[in-house]
C-alpha cells in the first residue's frame, strides 16, 4: 500500500509543528525543510487546521502550532484524512460495472483484511511516538 502525497505531507507538517512547540512554524519553513511544494502544503495546513489539529495565525508573526497535544493525535486518523478510502481495490470499473471475477474472487477480501491490519498498526501510534527522539530529529531536519 502506498500513502498519498497528502497523507505524507500531513504527517510531516504535524511532526515539524510538534518538534517546534511551543514556537510557530510557517508553510515556507516546512517546504524548505523537506524540499516540497509550498502550494500543496497550504491546502494540507488549511485542512489540518479545519480538523482541529493545528492553530493558525496570519500576518506578521504568523504560522501554525499544534492545537491538539501530540499524544492525542493518532497516526491512523491522520492517514485516513488523506486517503480516499481504506479499501485497496474496488471491484467496479470506471463505468460502474462489476469485475467478472466478483462472484468467486477472494482477492478483495484478502486485501481488505491487509488494509485493516495496516490501519490497526497505525492506530497504535501517536504523533508523540513519531517524535520520541526530538533532539535527533531536529538535527536531521536542521531545525
Amino acid at each position: 500500500m502506498r500513502l498519498s502525497t497528502y497523507s505524507d505531507y500531513s504527517v510531516r507538517v504535524l511532526m515539524q509543528a510538534a518538534l517546534r512547540q511551543p514556537g510557530r512554524v510557517t508553510v515556507d519553513e516546512v517546504a524548505s525543510t523537506y524540499g516540497i511544494s509550498r502550494h500543496h502544503l497550504v491546502k494540507v495546513v488549511h485542512d489540518l487546521a479545519k480538523q482541529g489539529y493545528l492553530a493558525t495565525r496570519q500576518g506578521a508573526g504568523g504560522g501554525f502550532t499544534l492545537a491538539t497535544p501530540a499524544e492525542q493525535i493518532g497516526l491512523g486518523e491522520i492517514v485516513r484524512l488523506g486517503e480516499e478510502s481504506e479499501t485497496v481495490i474496488d471491484c467496479l470499473d470506471k463505468a460502474g460495472c462489476a469485475c467478472r471475477l466478483l462472484p468467486s474472487c477472494r482477492l478483495k477480501v484478502a486485501l481488505d483484511e491487509a488494509a485493516a491490519a495496516f490501519f490497526a498498526v497505525l492506530d497504535g501510534y501517536t504523533l508523540a511516538d513519531l517524535i520520541r527522539q526530538p533532539t535527533r530529529l531536529r538535527a536531521v531536519l536542521g531545525l
